[in-house]
């Protein structure tokens, strides 16, 4: 149906505080908002359609946008999407239904708008529009069995719109000229008269009756409403109506039984107003009953006992216990939804599908999800465009015995380097593998072109930046504004830690939550006295002081970041290792203040060695959160959670995406140390390594993860020495439990064949790889030919393993070919250098001439005057 108007809107501004005009609360009372994306503004315009799900019916202007971008934003669930007739083919070309594309008419007189709109059956969009006599001739010649026409005014007045909405047209209006208190802004256009313009009423008193229903369009009661009344409605967002006994009628005054306003808009012929409210309180009849119908049914019915529960269980009620107990409830949803795959009878599938809905909504319940919640991401994703193939995550195949209705390909498959996944490779998936044997590919670079060669260093793709920056933006926004509230609110939705009430663990650290071995104890205080001896080292004994000239003297000294924020990744893999090589230079440099992020295990605990490392470098808290939520915590601060100045620390695409994010932000005020991508390896080796130890060092990256990568280049082997590594890779790979994360990353790893330890070193330094094996004779002058590597690990007796936890050097390392440009971390990554000038007057009167000449050349003649001014000169 029609919308009564569209609110426009600039997403560069949009939600910062308005002088005049509509809020973005009241935005949501028209529902229907427009705003223009350009190139420049279409991360925004993603960000803005996935935190206004279920807010807002959006409508986009793409006329700058290519066919993607524009398919994107469908897809993302814009409602309609404005577009240029060159780019209206394209489009149909993909079959997107007509009814989400809107035409910009492209001309100013009658003839080259008919021919624009000849032949399709879009919306069309008249822009700009000065002449309104025209478009009003127009709209009546066109008539009203028509598309939908929307209309924006060069000058709009009330009486424009009006006239334009009278004949069924839609104008799209600046928010700021909009206003719901005609009173307090006479200059700004009424809603409330827009959206009543076409109103109609068959009752004597002029009355229309009024539907209102709740969010999930269950009708709560009829009543009746005038012009006043939905005025009165707007302006103070809540249900006012009119009694016929009593006037305007503020529901729920008395007994506090009001009702908070969403929407409102007309029926299709007009005669029927729909406010669409939140209830408060005991519910909308006098009964004191939800709705003037009765009771709530169904869904809603469950609902409302799992929220009362909630808040006040009967003691030893099951659902108390579900809330309390996340295993629990996990393992029943598995197993209900479990009886509902195998159930065959329409009552057994009916009965065991009640039981699913059951345990899932109490999930919800539990998080703080709504059944509105749900059904607003049921509508998103009802109108998206992108069709995924639907197969069954690897885990799950085997459990259903399917083949995810696509029958196995035969013959040889594609080298190309597949995307990463981000699950272990299942036992039948043969990733990794050759022959059923666990093995890397291999080239003989003699025989290949450099391209190839290039190619096949290539590391595994991962998802669109763009995508996960615009899956990551709306969790920063949320953690800026709602703070605490919203870090626990994406623990309990990604850690699934629901029993967390805070989102942060403050020093001192109980004993309790550090209880460890003696044998790990001591692991890990040799580690930490290594690394601390060798960042210590690492520090500037004094400040470099240098006379440039007689009287000009330059310093520069260290002063430590106060304050640091150190993420620790969680996933596949304990890394309290991490927290010490974060932790120790922050504490060897004087940093005043550390902060650890991790993400917490399901029952809301971290790992006892985690906390450990923590209260051993000093740290005054712990964020109980991982990914862009705990990064923006740290950058911003919360409540709880202190801001900081720089964030340290690897972790996945989200925490890199919004460390990127935040550093960008000049209002966040904090850096970062580096991008981050997936762990990886290069070994070089040549005839005399051992194979065990090459096959062991490339099987130490490899199990991080699926989306790691592991290179060998073999430097003069015959094929017998190379088929040595790979018979000690097979055999050690199926011995380890990790196993198949170990076929994942092997999948896109490979082992190049050269003939010099220089084109083997080339090679190295154009990958630039996170850590670089030395097993070569004379590994100590290879050395000199490194150019680009995060760590380099010289000789047979010095696995990657020691620098990643007890050695003493930095694990933290740069990747994905970042090399190039970034150091590991070490102690300089926590401290900043300050340079100072001290000049006498004899040093000013030596420097001063070049300065003076300098500011002129330059036109700063206020740099100029500083020195003549106290140089006495003109």
């Amino acid at each position: 149906m029609a919308p009564a108007l569209l609110a426009a809107i600039d997403l560069a501004s949009y939600g910062q505080t308005a002088t005049q005009g509509l809020t973005p609360q009241q935005l949501t009372y028209v529902s229907n908002v427009f705003a223009r994306v350009t190139p420049e503004t279409f991360d925004e315009a993603l960000s803005h359609l996935q935190q206004s799900v279920g807010r807002y019916t959006n409508y986009l202007g793409a006329t700058s946008l290519t066919t993607d971008q524009i398919v994107s934003l469908l897809d993302a669930g814009a409602a309609k999407v404005f577009v240029s007739a060159e780019q209206l083919q394209p489009l149909l070309a993909l079959n997107i239904d007509q009814d989400r594309i809107v035409l910009c008419l492209p001309g100013r007189t009658r003839e080259e708008n008919i021919n624009a709109i000849a032949g399709t059956a879009v919306d069309v969009y008249y822009h700009d529009v000065q002449d309104v006599g025209l478009v009003e001739a127009w709209l009546k010649e066109y008539g009203t069995d028509r598309p939908d026409v929307f209309i924006s005014f060069a000058n709009p007045s009330l009486e424009s719109t009006i006239l334009i909405s009278k004949l069924k047209g839609i104008p799209v209006i600046p928010a700021q000229s909009l206003t719901v208190d005609s009173q307090k802004e006479p200059n700004l256009l009424s809603i409330s008269k827009i959206i009543m313009a076409n109103a109609t009423s068959d009752r004597p008193d002029g009355l229309f009756t009024t539907l209102v229903v709740d969010e999930r369009r269950t009708a709560l009661g009829l009543v009746y409403s005038n012009e006043e009344s939905v005025a009165e409605s707007l302006r103070t967002g809540r249900g006012v109506y009119h009694s016929r006994k009593r006037g305007l009628w503020y529901k729920g005054e008395s007994s506090g039984d009001v009702q908070e306003l969403i929407s409102l808009s007309l029926d299709c012929d007009s005669d029927c107003l729909q406010y669409v409210v939140r209830q408060k309180g005991r519910g909308f009849c006098h009964l004191a009953t939800p709705t003037c119908f009765g009771q709530y049914t169904g869904l809603s019915r469950l609902q409302k006992t799992l929220q009362s529960r909630k808040e006040s269980a009967p003691a030893g009620s099951y659902t108390a216990r579900l809330f309390n107990d996340p295993q629990l409830l996990r393992a029943k949803i598995l197993e209900e939804a479990t009886e509902l795959c195998d159930a065959k009878t329409k009552e057994d599938i009916a009965f065991e599908a009640a039981d699913v809905f059951y345990f899932a909504l109490t999930k919800c319940i539990s998080a703080g999800v709504s059944l509105e919640d749900v059904e607003r991401n049921l509508d998103a994703k009802s109108i998206k465009v992108k069709r995924r193939q639907g197969d069954a995550k690897p885990a799950f195949i085997a459990q259903g015995d399917s083949t995810n209705g696509v029958p196995p390909k035969s013959g040889t498959q594609t080298e190309a380097v597949k995307e990463a996944a981000s699950i272990p490779k299942s036992k039948d998936d043969p990733a990794g593998t050759k022959d059923g044997r666990i093995a890397m590919k291999r080239l003989l670079t003699a025989n290949e072109t450099p391209q190839t060669i290039l190619k096949a260093l290539q590391r595994p793709s991962q998802r669109s930046s763009d995508k996960i920056i615009a899956i990551c933006n709306p969790i920063i926004e949320a953690v800026k504004s709602r703070g605490d509230a919203a870090v626990l609110e994406y623990t309990h939705k990604f850690e699934k830690a629901t029993s967390l009430t805070s989102p942060v663990l403050k020093a001192p650290f109980p004993e309790s939550l550090m209880t460890l071995s003696p044998k790990t104890k001591e692991a890990m205080d040799i580690s930490f006295e290594n690394i601390r001896k060798f960042h210590a080292a690492q520090k500037e004994e004094k400040p470099l002081i240098v006379e440039t000239m007689p009287g000009v003297v330059c310093s520069r000294f260290a002063r430590p970041i106060e304050r640091v924020g150190l993420y620790v990744p969680g996933g596949t893999a304990v890394l309290p290792s991490s927290a010490l090589m974060l932790g120790v230079p922050a504490l060897v440099a004087g940093c005043k203040k550390i902060v650890l992020a991790t993400p917490p295990r399901a029952d809301g605990s971290v790992t006892p060695e985690v906390v450990y490392a923590a209260h051993k470098v000093g740290a005054e808290a712990i964020v109980l959160a991982g990914g862009a939520q705990a990064v923006a915590a740290m950058a911003y601060g919360t409540e709880s959670i202190s801001k900081v100045d720089k964030i340290l620390g690897p972790g996945n695409q989200f925490v890199t995406a919004a460390k990127m994010i935040v550093s960008n932000d000049t209002n966040a005020g904090v850096s970062i140390d580096m991008p981050a991508g997936p762990s990886e390896v290069l070994v070089v080796a040549d005839a005399s390594a051992n194979p065990t130890f090459v096959a062991s060092d490339l099987l130490s990256q490899a199990e991080h993860g699926v989306d790691s990568q592991v290179i060998c280049i073999a430097v003069g082997l015959n094929e017998a020495q190379l088929t040595a590594i790979e018979d000690e890779l097979h055999a050690q790979a199926m011995a380890l439990p990790r196993v198949d994360i170990v076929r994942g990353a092997i999948e896109h790893s490979i082992t190049l064949s050269v003939s010099t330890i220089e084109e083997a070193m080339k090679l190295s330094n154009e990958y630039a790889p996170e850590h670089l094996i030395l097993q070569v004779q004379n590994a100590e002058k290879v050395v000199d030919l490194v150019e680009n590597a995060g760590s380099v690990f010289i000789g047979q007796w010095t696995p990657e393993s020691v620098g990643d936890y007890s050695a003493g050097v930095n694990h933290s390392l740069p990747t994905f070919g970042y090399a190039k440009q970034y150091s590991g971390v070490n102690l300089g990554s926590y401290i900043k250098h300050i340079t100072s000038s001290n000049l006498t007057r004899e040093g000013l009167a030596a420097v001063g001439p070049a300065v003076m000449e300098l500011a002129r050349v330059e036109e700063l003649e206020a740099h100029r005057r500083a020195v003549s001014l106290r140089l006495g000169v003109a």
